[in-house]
């Protein structure tokens, strides 16, 4: 009996030593978040306004300037720009964003996918792990973005991105990633990058009125390029504050539940114990008795 005492004892610190841990991983994922919140959010309505009106622009453009990253080309090659987090004991975090990559894939790509024409740009450590296991082509240039977040580690991934689309290495750009919503709701992503996609035209609908100064060549071959880099900083950005708020959720339900495992386990410590107490009480008694006899 006391050899069960002394196991549930060890259970019960074990417990008590696991939850310390997953309370303070909360406390430090809620101070990030708080900081990766606050980016995301002032960034996120100058790059939205910034995306639609490059659209407007390529949209009414009909064909006077040169647009190569706005070119619509058969798609024979695709890359997948796949944004997860560099840590686990986030949840389903991780393993949302790579199911929904081989889901575009299977849904999308099986042509490309079956003549080996799919490459995968991680940025995430968890991401190129999962990948590189399941026999996907790979690169891991970019995988240790998060180690340093800075806008100009992303610009560099982003003109990559737009370099080889120009030079034909690919036909279509992608990226993969969670939006932030709120620290316990993520919505995973898929967006295309280049070639810039056109808004339809509604029907009898007039063209946006731009006035372009300095020239409109000029302006949109310097335009262009930032605003995409806007566009994949953001989606970092997102991913960021995805994976914080992921974790602290994570974390938060982890110490509930240490919470119920341990009143579980002390339930059955007292009772391990008071009858432990008994048979201690009956062997004095019958003891007792034994000796009167």
């Amino acid at each position: 009996m006391s050899g069960q005492l002394k196991e549930v004892r060890n259970r019960i610190q074990s417990v008590q030593s696991t939850q310390q841990i997953t309370k303070a991983m909360k406390m430090v994922s809620a101070a990030k978040l708080r900081r990766a919140q606050e980016a995301i959010i002032q960034m996120r309505p100058y790059a939205q306004k910034l995306q639609e009106m490059l659209s407007n622009i390529i949209s009414n453009s009909d064909g006077d300037v040169s647009l190569k990253l706005a070119e619509e080309r058969p798609v024979e090659k695709v890359l997948l720009i796949v944004i997860t987090s560099d840590r686990g004991l986030c949840g389903a975090y991780n393993s949302n964003i790579v199911k929904l990559a081989k889901t575009v894939i299977e849904e999308r790509y099986q042509k490309q996918k079956d003549k080996g024409n799919i490459t995968i740009w991680n940025i995430g450590k968890k991401g190129w792990e999962n990948f590189s296991k399941s026999g996907f082509h790979t690169d891991d240039t970019y995988k240790d973005i998060f180690l340093d977040l800075t806008f100009e580690n992303v610009q560099a991934a982003s003109l990559a991105a737009m370099k080889a689309f120009e030079n034909k290495e690919f036909d279509l750009v992608e990226i993969i990633y969670s939006e932030f919503k709120n620290a316990a709701t993520q919505e995973f992503i898929a967006e295309r990058f280049v070639p810039i996609p056109r808004i339809a035209k509604k029907p009898g609908a007039k063209n946006e009125d731009f006035i372009f100064e300095p020239e409109k060549e000029v302006l949109i071959a310097e335009l262009i390029p930032k605003i995409l880099n806007t566009q994949l900083y953001k989606a970092v950005l997102d991913a960021n504050a995805s994976e914080h708020g992921a974790r602290m959720t994570a974390m938060d339900k982890a110490s509930d539940n240490a919470n119920e495992l341990l009143k579980t386990l002390r339930i059955s410590y007292n009772r391990a114990r008071q009858a432990a107490i008994t048979t201690e009480l009956t062997e004095i008694v019958s003891g007792a008795a034994a000796l009167q006899g």
